[in-house]
């Protein structure tokens, strides 16, 4: 149950409950259970480890009321921008652009951590929460003691803790699915293989680690310590990423195990947020080795499964120049197998990502518009179609019309795939 304070100069929510549910709005939605701090300046929201959750500022020229900064569990800050609603909604299927502070694919956007307002709420956050902390040494003890505890988080702290959560998951993860959008990428990441199959030479993003799966016993320990980590946070989480790039090829009785594993340590059922889900990658081989069954008992560990695979074109030679050892005809196979299972299995939803250049073969676009339109009689609720731009850091008007045309033609939901890391 919240508890509310105000002052001539602050007003406190204390565990404030936002919505039980990720919703697609125009307006922000706030989920979970949180700490509301709001001056005359700024507004600050706080987790329930009395950690910085969210910020923004009150001046007159921060972009929009309903722009917000975010920071994420790996100490990253995240702004997100209104981008004018429309146009945004239609490239991502998102309302709110997220905007990041290091290199990524995004042909949408602009430098928003370039302005001053921006960049002053993260430098400055913290020696506000410390300015009010020492004015409220009067204020009820509920309130001294979220402030005593809130500004023992540093920004140092924070620093030190997402090193320590990369310690526990053996490194930072570096591309999460795009379809983690679902849930504002608050996830639960849960490494239960290391590296992927293919060592394609256009990625920026994975690793050159060979592939190698974990056990059950490594896979149940990672999980105690992940649910002391999050600690009191946990019950604003109802969802995990099986780590790492793909996790599709680990034995379908891990997959399975490390789930039902997760749900029930983590306590999915009694989030704040309503609902649990299942993220992970998986590659072309993966997908067409997994048997019936593991999609059947998949379907029925309670939760929703996103698997997003990587086919990137469906022509040899594009194929050839991006080094992805795999051929049109496994890819066509994919992306058949990809349907049969969206149809078939209502709480398993398989994505499919292909690359974007204007320097890749003639036929690579072609080769794409005979999977997404002519292979179908009809349009499809399920199985979105992410696109990616191969080059990063380069926003592209010619992009966007050539992803705008491949939308319209398309018969599934089509997006533009905006990589983030945890």
């Amino acid at each position: 149950m919240y508890t509310r304070f105000t002052t001539d100069d602050y007003k406190f929510t204390i565990a404030k409950q936002g919505s039980s549910t990720y919703t697609k709005t125009s307006f922000p939605t706030h989920c979970g259970r949180y700490t509301e701090i709001e001056t005359e300046n700024f507004v600050f929201h706080f987790n329930l480890n009395k950690e910085i959750l969210r910020a923004k500022s009150k001046c007159q020229n921060w972009g929009h009321p309903h722009e917000w900064l975010k920071r994420t569990q790996g100490n990253d800050w995240v702004y997100y921008s209104t981008g004018g609603y429309t146009g945004v909604f239609e490239a991502t299927g998102e309302y709110y652009l997220p905007n990041f502070q290091y290199p990524t694919n995004s042909i949408l956007g602009g430098h928003p951590f370039t302005c001053h307002e921006i960049t002053d709420v993260i430098k400055n956050w913290h020696g506000e929460i410390e300015r009010i902390e020492k004015h409220s040494i009067h204020s009820p003890a509920p309130l001294q003691e979220f402030l005593n505890n809130a500004v023992k988080n540093t920004p140092e702290k924070l620093d030190k803790r997402a090193e320590k959560l990369f310690e526990l998951i053996e490194g930072r993860i570096s591309v999460l699915p795009p379809d983690a959008r679902h849930v504002d990428y608050n996830l639960i990441p849960l490494t239960i293989s290391k590296g992927c199959l293919y060592k394609c030479r256009f990625c920026k993003v994975k690793n050159n680690t060979p592939f190698t799966e974990k056990t059950t016993e490594e896979v149940q320990n990672k999980i105690g310590q992940l649910k002391q980590f999050y600690g009191d946070d946990l019950r604003n989480y109802n969802s995990i990423f099986l780590g790492e790039h793909d996790a599709l090829q680990a034995s379908p009785e891990l997959i399975l195990s490390s789930i039902n594993e997760a749900y029930s340590s983590f306590n999915f059922s009694h989030s704040y947020v309503k609902g649990s889900n299942t993220f992970l990658f998986g590659s072309v081989t993966a997908l067409l080795g997994s048997p019936d069954w593991f999609f059947k008992e998949l379907g029925e560990t309670g939760g929703n499964t996103y698997i997003n695979i990587g086919l990137e074109s469906a022509d040899a030679e594009t194929l050839d120049k991006l080094g992805k050892p795999i051929t049109p005809r496994l890819v066509a196979e994919s992306f058949s197998r990809i349907q049969e299972i969206n149809t078939n299995y209502p709480t398993i939803e398989i994505t499919a990502n292909f690359l974007m250049d204007e320097d890749l073969p003639a036929n690579h676009y072609p080769s794409i518009e005979k999977l997404i339109r002519d292979s179908q009689t009809h349009t499809r609720p399920k199985g979105t179609i992410y696109f990616s731009p191969l080059k990063f850091d380069q926003p592209s008007r010619k992009h966007l019309f050539t992803f705008n045309r491949l939308k319209i033609m398309s018969r599934f939901p089509t997006y533009l795939y905006i990589i983030q890391r945890l």
